[in-house]
């Protein structure tokens, strides 16, 4: 049998995809190591496993002991599958720009989830990596893993993801394209590819609010950089010991906007559901298009899964909100008349009977007239449904004038009125409303208008 003996034997050998539509401008061959296939849906699960194993070895994590870890979300993800598996209890500090889905996922696995303010410095005792190191301290047999300063993270990668890379690309890869955070990714896979060649080139994409790019640039860790971002899984406010700025060539930094706009493209342009901080380094991919030529062949991690992100960046609201997407005009009473917008208001008059209204009706196949009196004026209306009635309970003849089964006139509404006030005036009472456009014209708008307004 072709089985594994537990889910975190599944960690690893993810597949590598070709990019087509959305990297289409670029003259190089580009290939996505799609790390969503991994059991927690994200490349944490491959350093979440490593930095266990490595503390059991040395005795740092002891049987039914406490994991308790700050993160935004996927390493708690895979530290706490492998918790389940191993028999720890997890505890976990996030921030509080970490979305919804992250959080509840994490809670799915049994973990304890503690929520912290984003906008503080590192040291501030409520921030998420302050909290994390309390509980550490206070908890007993807890072990915290420090996944930006355990070297085991980027271990994990040097050990696994590549080897795999340089493998699938049959040793062709020239450039390595990797969102930063703790570094571990991108760190470990540099290394290892560098010592099979040194000339490929190592490319980490930051995001604004982070102080990578110009400490790489400078050697300056300027506090001035930092500030409050959207992006998640990239960038810090310090400096983690997995990062090693020797191996990354250089840094790309990409807007929160772009990112999130390119995290919408994905899916949309390659059918791939993926990430965040996949949004964020096709998006800085796509900037650096001058560093590539015809021949070379590209790896780009995706670190994450969509579902991730379903309450933000495939939210339209969400986006709305922050204005990364135009908001749709919304329509108005004006649009709901198009399609009829050419043709005269059909009226019936007091001084007619049923039949000839009926007539009327039936001649031009619509159940609703509104009615003039002698001066022009709206007076009432007539439905065919009212008529049917007023015969089946032979309260009237067809000889009979309109005025005796006549309604009350329809609610009359402005032409820039939006869709939800002339929708809200249509009931059981009024089956429509007149508009007069700013010709002077006057218009009917249906239930059918309203429908047709709705899905189009």
């Amino acid at each position: 049998m072709q089985v594994y003996q537990n889910i975190l034997q599944t960690i690893g050998n993810t597949p590598m995809v070709r990019l087509n539509r959305i990297v289409k401008d670029l003259p190089c061959e580009v290939y996505a190591k799609i790390e969503t296939t991994n059991p927690g849906n994200s490349i944490k699960d491959r350093m979440a496993l490593k930095m266990i194993e490595d503390a059991e070895a040395s005795g740092a994590l002891k049987p039914g002991g406490t994991i308790i870890e700050g993160t935004s979300g996927n390493t708690g993800m895979g530290l706490a599958i492998a918790a389940v598996i191993k028999g720890y209890k997890c505890i976990f500090t996030t921030t509080d720009k970490q979305s919804k889905e992250k959080v509840d996922a994490l809670k799915a696995f049994g973990a304890e989830v503690i929520v912290c303010p984003t906008d503080v410095d590192p040291e501030d005792p409520r921030s998420y990596y302050s909290v994390s190191t309390r509980l550490a301290n206070e908890i007993p047999n807890a072990w915290k893993p420090n996944q930006y300063d355990n070297l085991s993270n980027s271990k994990a990668h040097y050990e696994q993801t590549g080897p795999e890379i340089w493998n699938q690309t049959a040793g062709k890869i020239t450039h390595l394209v990797v969102g930063v955070g703790t570094g571990g990714t991108i760190c470990g896979t540099g290394r290892f590819l560098k010592e099979q060649n040194p000339n490929i080139s190592i490319l980490g994409i930051d995001t604004y609010g982070s102080v990578f790019k110009k400490y790489k640039e400078t050697g300056i860790f300027d506090k001035n950089e930092i500030y409050p971002y959207i992006t998640e899984g990239i960038g810090e406010d310090f400096l983690p010991a997995n990062v090693d700025f020797s191996i990354i060539d250089h840094f790309e930094k990409v807007t929160d906007k772009d990112a999130a706009v390119m995290t919408r493209r994905i899916p949309r342009e390659e059918g791939i559901f993926a990430g965040n901080s996949a949004g964020s380094a096709v998006a800085g991919l796509l900037q650096m298009k001058d560093r590539f030529k015809k021949d070379d062949i590209v790896v780009i991690i995706f670190h994450d899964h969509g579902t991730r992100y379903l309450g933000k960046m495939f939210n339209e609201d969400w986006m709305r909100d922050r204005g990364f997407i135009e908001a749709e005009p919304k329509k108005l009473a004006m649009d709901l008349v198009v399609g009829h917008v050419s043709l005269p208001l059909l009226t019936a008059s007091v001084s007619q009977n049923c039949n000839e209204v009926f007539a009327l009706m039936q001649k031009f196949k619509i159940s609703q007239l509104p009615v003039k009196d002698d001066n022009g004026n709206f007076v009432g209306s007539v439905e065919d449904k009212n008529l049917y009635a007023a015969l089946l309970q032979q309260k009237i003849t067809m000889a009979d004038s309109i005025q005796s089964i006549m309604g009350s006139p329809y609610p009359i509404v402005s032409h820039s009125d939006s869709i939800e006030r002339v929708s809200s005036l249509i009931n059981d009472e009024n089956s429509a409303v007149l508009m007069m456009d700013m010709g002077g014209n006057w218009h009917i708008i249906t239930k059918q208008d309203i429908i047709e307004g709705f899905v189009s």
